[in-house]
């Protein structure tokens, strides 16, 4: 049994007139086009940032690993010594 919940939607007069268009296509009605696209998107992998690799001076096969927070915390550190 598949549980339906009536919500309201604010579209883009575009998308929602490409959603008619298909649902009409289609012979199904702009919700269920809306449901297909919703299943769509979340099916498909979030992206996530990875870390990236910066070469080190004085030895270019040496990699080091580093996550923009490490970058962010660093220079937050930084600023409150220039304020002591």
């Amino acid at each position: 049994m598949i549980i339906c919940m009536r919500t309201t939607l604010v579209l883009d007069d575009a998308l929602l007139r490409q959603a008619r268009r298909r649902a009409a296509d289609r012979d199904m009605t702009v919700s269920q086009v809306v449901n297909e696209a919703l299943r769509d998107a979340f099916d498909q992998p979030t992206p996530t940032a990875a870390p990236f690799s910066m070469a080190t001076y004085g030895n270019a096969q040496r990699r080091v690993r580093r996550d923009p927070s490490d970058f962010a915390a660093a220079l937050e550190a930084e600023d409150r010594g220039r304020l002591r």
